[in-house]
């Protein structure tokens, strides 16, 4: 276990490899699991201020979906979540030409049309951070649907640290990321 302030980082992390394989699993994240993606608090308004801005990235069910039930709903186990359709797909979620799933709010980001890339869980994933009251839990989700990108991952030697750089950075700030890069690499 690797601890930096209060973070208590799985080894896992370093030891795992990890990169998306989008065309072997067509991004089935988005797609499975029983719930939405987990939303901070803040994420809840930042969704609802940017929703007018990306409904034209979204799938016309997706965008009822949220009409219907709002840019957010709850889950009993993560709180906040993002809004899913027919217990499946992500209200959120775009399906490109090859049908591969994607992000409706990262490609209205990446158009620059909104400065939020997309849910910080999405974004971290497979990552899992759980938090209680005293420290958080950073750890490796496994996950048969990343069976491709453990593949991936283990073809190119790439750490699921180190493919998560940015989002890390992101969560947690580049001092944070940088002192887990030095760790890793002295410890393994």
């Amino acid at each position: 276990m690797i601890i930096i302030d209060d973070k208590y980082i799985s080894d896992e992390l370093v030891e795992e490899q990890f990169v998306c394989n989008l065309s072997a699993c067509k991004g089935a994240c988005c797609v499975a699991g029983d719930c939405g993606a987990p939303l901070d608090k803040d994420e809840t308004k930042i969704l609802k201020k940017i929703y007018p801005k990306i409904k034209s990235y979204l799938r016309q069910e997706g965008i009822e979906e949220i009409e219907r039930t709002g840019t957010n709903t709850t889950d009993k186990e993560y709180g906040y979540v993002t809004p899913i359709v027919n217990n499946g797909i992500c209200a959120y979620a775009s399906i490109d030409d090859h049908g591969i799933v994607g992000c409706g709010i990262e490609k209205a980001y990446n158009d620059g049309v909104v400065d939020y890339k997309k849910p910080i869980s999405c974004h971290l994933y497979p990552i899992r951070i759980t938090k209680y009251e005293s420290f958080e839990a950073v750890n490796y989700d496994r996950w048969d649907i990343c069976k491709p990108a453990c593949k991936n991952g283990r073809s190119l030697k790439v750490p699921v640290y180190r493919f998560l750089k940015e989002a890390i950075t992101r969560k947690y700030g580049t001092e944070f990321y940088e002192v887990l890069d030095k760790i890793a690499t002295k410890k393994y």
